[in-house]
């Protein structure tokens, strides 16, 4: 049968809930940073790493972990990719602990990653047209914490 057409489109049951809408607006917006941050080989978790690991030099890898949600075993080919780019160094705490600071070439991939995240931002602010955005960011900050809770 040819679907090319059928001008109704689907009846979407699922368009109203909440984590359908929050799946579809993640994914929109992923690919979007995505995309502005491949054009300097960086995928929007290495860019989180490096802004990250800027804005508080000395960290450990397991704090990051942490913060960003991503397991042990997933976190250490990221630091070792990174540190293998020669944007992050690695110096010992203690025991297996390493501190983690952005090299010269880090920091200047972080303040890049940085410039294209801001502008990525603000092309979402247009789409929200100048909404104010501290209630949406009120709710999706307790259900990450929600999530977290669940997790941890």
């Amino acid at each position: 049968m040819d679907r090319s057409n059928l001008a109704s489109p689907l009846n979407d049951p699922i368009i109203s809930r909440l984590g359908y809408l929050l799946r579809r607006a993640s994914s929109a917006m992923m690919a979007d940073l995505g995309g502005g941050l491949a054009a300097i080989g960086l995928r929007p978790v290495e860019a989180t790493i490096l802004i990250l690991v800027g804005a508080n030099p000395g960290c450990i890898q397991s704090d990051l972990g942490r913060v960003l949600g991503i397991k042990r075993a997933n976190m250490a080919p990221l630091i070792s990719s990174l540190a293998a780019k020669g944007y992050l160094a690695k110096s010992p705490v203690d025991g297996r602990s390493l501190a983690l600071t952005l090299t010269d070439a880090g920091e200047a991939m972080r303040s890049r990653a940085d410039g294209i995240m801001d502008e990525h931002e603000r092309r979402f602010d247009e789409i929200l047209n100048g909404c104010d955005q501290g209630p949406l960011r009120a709710m999706l900050t307790a259900i990450a914490a929600k999530g977290e809770d669940q997790s941890g």
